[in-house]
């Protein structure tokens, strides 16, 4: 390999790159201070006016700019922390068979710097959050247990508190991480970061805060990854570092697709929170001028995919540096449209709006649950792309000319259906306020959708259609896929023991404590437990009829045992529904008020009803395939012997040949030596002689 081939694996600096890279480094670092202007300018210009209108005290000038600045600073530092493992993670060109150290990369040490601020920021939050959100000054915390008190009022000092926990697990968890798997758990754990402050937040009230909150979920990772990936490979090209062909292309598909998720979820949500009085509302004019922002990334991004073949490091500096700039800009007028009350806040609101986002003013009949249909924008998005990757990756082998299951192919989208159903139909939106309907909407995600998407061998499929990386060509998803499957996490991911556990007491504990109560009440909670039921799911499932093989595959009595020793414990849990003394969430139930929500231990009968018959009947389901597999692994393993037995190649007869040969040989061994020189005491003929007689006398 040439030594230019080999500093390009490597990363060494480029000269050309360096000389340009002090003018993006200037751009970049004017960005992330001109992007606290649009909140700073937002609360000067509102005074107290929208904390009249809540009818909350104004906690004072100097305390408002210093929340709306430390907002900024904090999501910031949360962007830049995810962009950061991101480029790590994906968009960083690295040799697909060779080690690789993190700590070689400036990205790693700038991960790790951006988690550490994030903490930090975010503890400070709690008390500045918590009397922003209270109108209450800061002064207000040095009285004995007034930051306790405050922290009670409002969610959002809560939300920070996880936030400042799980950067906390970040930053340690980074400063020992050496391989690419290590960095796994940080992506997972910054996403839930981001996303805790949001949940709670605006889109959490008002009528339709369902789509709001779905909506606000996509646009808040779309844009981490867009904006905070753009804003550290800036950075990286403005340190001199190389940014490979391959490195550019991915960033390129990265930031498109994101493009297109933020802008269907600004959609929705500028629907969502101008769904009331506009007038004297900034809220529109801050919507607008962070859609222009949005429609400049789409120009830019456009501009350099038409001049792609004729982009030098120039141009790869300059895009790079304005994109960085729109990026800091989306991020302050994101943070100023925090400082308003939307229009939304001010649109009457019954109570079951308050909760679900929707009424319900009719009873969930069999006609009602069929037919009254409520997208579900978080599972649909998740369904529609799971779908669309795997008829890909299908049509990708059918191009090589290889083959796949059809029925693999039927049972992958049968089982996302499945999903859509449960949580788009009648029996998702009534899956709230129905305690009946809900268990039907869970069993289904738990017990029915799992069984059809193991059944796709999704793992397998991707392995096959994507292609192993040469020696030195960038890794791909064939890499990121391998390594994530021989990680020792995914092994602990899918432990018999723990998968079991988990599968059997989910149900206990979240509806047998306060638990359940607690969720119920929140939209991205209702969400959270959704995809829990549905990911433990699919775990217990994998394990026992996956066609993707587990990291600690189970042997066949294994399998039947596993799903036999799960039966009991669903029927126990019907059967204390049933026979409970006071229904479940009596208190959340009876503050929904539903004109058709009368007899809820009725209600709750029939849904334990339902946990009883759907934990027995997707298991029976579940043993009968089990049955068909070996029945299937059988007549594999008897054509297999047929085709050798034809061959002459028989397993069991040529270990049968070789114990004679080597019986016969260990005889000669042992063949006893003569006496007195004389003949020997038995001669192997007299040995074989004395054999046939003893026969005979048998």
């Amino acid at each position: 390999m040439s030594t230019t081939a080999s500093a390009e694996l490597r990363g060494y600096e480029q000269p050309s790159l360096r000389r340009n890279g002090g003018l993006t480094l200037f751009v970049v670092a004017g960005g992330l201070l001109l992007a606290f202007v649009p909140a700073l300018l937002t609360a000067a210009l509102a005074g107290d006016t929208w904390f009249d209108k809540l009818l909350r005290g104004y906690p004072g000038s100097l305390d408002v700019l210093i929340a709306a600045g430390m907002r900024t600073a904090t999501d910031l530092a949360g962007w830049v922390t995810a962009g950061a493992i991101f480029v790590l993670l994906f968009l960083v060109a690295r040799p697909g068979r060779d080690r690789w150290s993190l700590d070689e990369q400036p990205e790693w040490r700038l991960a790790r710097n951006a988690a550490f601020a994030w903490c930090l920021l975010a503890a400070a939050m709690v008390p500045i959050d918590a009397t922003d959100a209270n109108g209450a000054p800061l002064s207000r915390l040095l009285i004995p247990g007034g930051l306790a008190y405050l922290i009670q009022n409002t969610y959002l000092p809560g939300a920070w508190i996880v936030v400042f926990l799980l950067a906390l697990v970040v930053t340690v968890w980074i400063q020992f991480a050496r391989t690419w798997t290590g960095l796994l758990v940080p992506a997972a754990l910054t996403a839930l970061g981001l996303l805790t402050p949001v949940v709670v937040g605006q889109v959490l009230v008002g009528p339709d805060h369902d789509f709001g909150s779905d909506a606000a979920t996509f646009q808040t990772l779309a844009a981490a990854v867009l904006f905070g990936s753009v804003v550290v490979l800036a950075l990286r090209a403005a340190s001199g570092r190389l940014l490979r062909p391959v490195t550019i292309a991915r960033a390129w598909s990265v930031a498109a697709g994101c493009w297109i998720l933020i802008v269907g979820s600004d959609i929705v949500l500028a629907a969502f929170k101008l769904a009331g009085p506009a007038a004297g509302n900034p809220t529109a004019a801050l919507i607008a001028a962070r859609a222009g922002v949005t429609l400049a990334v789409g120009v830019v991004l456009l501009v350099a995919r038409a001049r792609r073949r004729s982009l030098t490091d120039r141009t790869v500096c300059t895009v790079l540096a304005v994109l960085a700039l729109l990026a800091s800009a989306f991020a302050g007028l994101t943070a100023a449209m925090l400082r308003v009350p939307p229009p939304m806040y001010f649109t009457p609101t019954s109570v079951q709006q308050l909760f679900f986002g929707y009424d319900l003013p009719d009873a969930p009949s069999i006609v009602v649950l069929a037919l009254q249909w409520r997208p579900n924008l978080l599972f649909l998005g998740i369904a529609l792309a799971a779908s669309a990757l795997y008829l890909l990756a299908v049509a990708r082998l059918r191009r090589r000319g290889d083959a796949w299951p059809v029925g693999r192919t039927v049972s992958w989208i049968l089982g996302w259906t499945i999903v859509v159903v449960a949580t788009s139909s009648g029996v998702g939106k009534y899956a709230g306020a129905s305690f009946a309907v809900h268990m039907g909407a869970h069993m289904t995600l738990n017990m029915l959708a799992p069984v059809f998407l193991v059944l796709g061998g999704v793992v397998t499929l991707l392995l096959r259609a994507t292609r192993p990386a040469s020696r030195h060509a960038a890794a791909g998803p064939h890499e990121w896929l391998t390594a994530a499957l021989h990680w020792s996490g995914m092994r602990m991911v899918f432990h018999p023991l723990r998968v079991f556990v988990v599968y059997i007491a989910t149900y206990y504990v979240l509806y047998f404590t306060p638990l359940f109560e607690s969720f119920i009440r929140f939209h991205w909670a209702h969400r959270a437990m959704d995809l829990e039921f549905l990911a433990v799911g699919y775990l217990f499932f994998a394990l026992i009829i996956g066609v993707d093989r587990p990291p600690r595959p189970l042997p066949p009595i294994g399998k039947l045992g596993f799903t036999l020793a799960a039966m009991p414990f669903h029927a126990f849990f019907g059967v204390i529904l049933m026979t409970a003394a006071s229904p479940i969430a009596e208190n959340f139930y009876e503050t929904v008020a539903a004109p058709w929500l009368h007899d809820l231990m009725g209600i709750q009968y029939v849904g334990g009803g339902i946990a009883w018959a759907g934990g027995e009947i997707p298991l029976l389901i579940v043993v009968t395939a089990l049955g068909i597999q070996w029945a299937r692994q059988d007549q594999r393993e008897g054509r297999r012997k047929d085709r050798h037995m034809d061959a002459g190649l028989d397993d069991d007869f040529e270990a049968y040949n070789r114990m004679l040969r080597e019986l016969e040989s260990r005889s000669h061994r042992r063949r006893p030596a003569t006496v007195g020189g004389g003949s020997s005491v038995e001669t192997q003929e007299d040995s074989d002689e004395r054999t046939r007689a003893d026969r005979t006398d048998a």
